[in-house]
């Protein structure tokens, strides 16, 4: 059977939805030339996936993929410090950024459906945390994991939160 594509949820330009099997939507990363960072828009697309999916009495499981070289390499560096020039030097962006990325996360984890990370390439930072956060990740013998992302004077903690509530700590 050939993959139906969805546009019904107008979601955000990097995020497709398709459904492969009748109880199968797969919600793919689509920003492959940003290694699928996780713009305010990816976000607010996987979000909106995430929930309609969940809600959706004809769903039975959700497949999270991304298309490119990686899987996530987490936040979008380039938008966050694009707003450094911002009055407040981009706190009220990130505070916002960082707002959206907790709320995906939480619908990932509150999604009644189970959401299987089907992870072909590497998963940095906030992208090893979508993962962490899935109920499944199934990966590849290519994929690769870390949870810190560069170094641009900012920390982000919240991938280890993921992760430790889902893999023992000496695996870690």
């Amino acid at each position: 059977m050939k993959p139906v594509i969805t546009n019904s949820l107008a979601l955000p330009d990097p995020v497709r939805i398709e459904r492969p099997e009748a109880r199968i939507a797969v919600v793919t990363l689509a920003r492959p030339e940003s290694r699928n960072a996780l713009s305010v828009s990816m976000m607010a697309g996987l979000h909106a996936a995430i929930t309609a999916l969940g809600a959706d009495a004809s769903v039975q499981a959700i497949v999270l993929a991304a298309d490119g070289p990686a899987f996530c390499a987490g936040h979008d560096l380039k938008e966050l410090t694009a707003h450094r020039d911002d009055p407040d030097g981009g706190r009220a962006f990130y505070a916002e950024t960082m707002t959206r990325c907790a709320a995906l996360m939480q619908s990932i984890i509150a999604c009644p459906k189970p959401v299987i990370a089907a992870v072909h390439a590497t998963a940095t930072a906030a992208g090893c945390q979508l993962v962490a956060s899935c109920d499944l990740a199934v990966a590849a013998s290519e994929a690769r994991f870390a949870t810190p992302g560069v170094n641009i004077g900012l920390f982000c903690s919240t991938p280890m939160v993921a992760l430790s509530r889902n893999v023992p700590r000496k695996r870690a």
